[in-house]
């Protein structure tokens, strides 16, 4: 990228990260004032809504830092990301078909409700298709993704089995039962591996538009 491409990039992700991180912290402090003191931040950490925008946070946040510091550059690699883009789609995609429709939030609750659910998605997914640079991504990238909704999984039917608490009514145990709980999980894995795969024909397709003639991403 050129560094006037560069610079653009990175204010852009000073705007992602500018939305992202204050629409967390009302949500934290909205729970905490919810009656959930002692478990606020187990409980915060709980949601794929969270954990998706925490990382897409911890990316814009990283590109907007610059510098060469290892951690920093971690978050700034292509496959995390892709891995962003790719769980921030979900969370939009499953709140607006399946959540949206249980509540009602109004007030501060509805700010961090939309913020969190369609406006760092659409943010983040702009910057990632035009402002960030393409072609590193390989088919095998959509498979190695999955680690990120199955250990959540895990971690919501082990802490569920102890507290008796579901962060979403589709993967609620106590109601559902394991067969239909496993099976919406399934589901919903099969949705983050198909939206894996079209971020990686995406990343190679944008890749191919922006090459110049020398073969070089302009």
């Amino acid at each position: 990228m050129s560094p006037r491409a560069t610079a653009v990039s990175n204010l852009f992700a000073i705007v992602v990260a500018a939305v992202a991180w204050p629409a967390l912290v009302l949500q934290y402090w909205l729970m905490m004032w919810s009656g959930f003191e002692g478990l606020a931040l187990l409980r915060f950490f709980s949601f794929f809504t969270i954990l998706s925008n925490v990382l897409v946070g911890l990316v814009a946040a990283s590109a907007a830092m610059g510098g060469n510091w290892g951690p920093v550059r971690f978050w700034r690699g292509p496959r995390v990301r892709g891995l962003a883009a790719v769980s921030i789609t979900v969370t939009c995609l499953v709140y607006a078909t399946v959540l949206q429709s249980t509540w009602a939030p109004l007030g501060p609750q509805l700010v961090a409700d939309r913020a969190l659910h369609y406006v760092v998605p659409a943010l983040y997914l702009a910057w990632w298709v035009a402002l960030l640079p393409h072609g590193a991504l390989a088919w095998r990238d959509a498979f190695r993704w999955l680690w990120f909704p199955l250990v959540f999984a895990l971690w919501t039917f082990v802490r569920g089995a102890i507290v008796r608490e579901y962060p979403y009514p589709f993967l609620d145990v106590e109601r559902l039962g394991y067969g239909t709980a496993l099976v919406n999980t399934l589901l919903v894995g099969g949705v983050f591996l198909v939206l894996g795969a079209a971020f990686v024909a995406l990343d190679r397709i944008l890749c191919k538009n922006r090459l110049d003639g020398t073969g070089r991403v302009p």
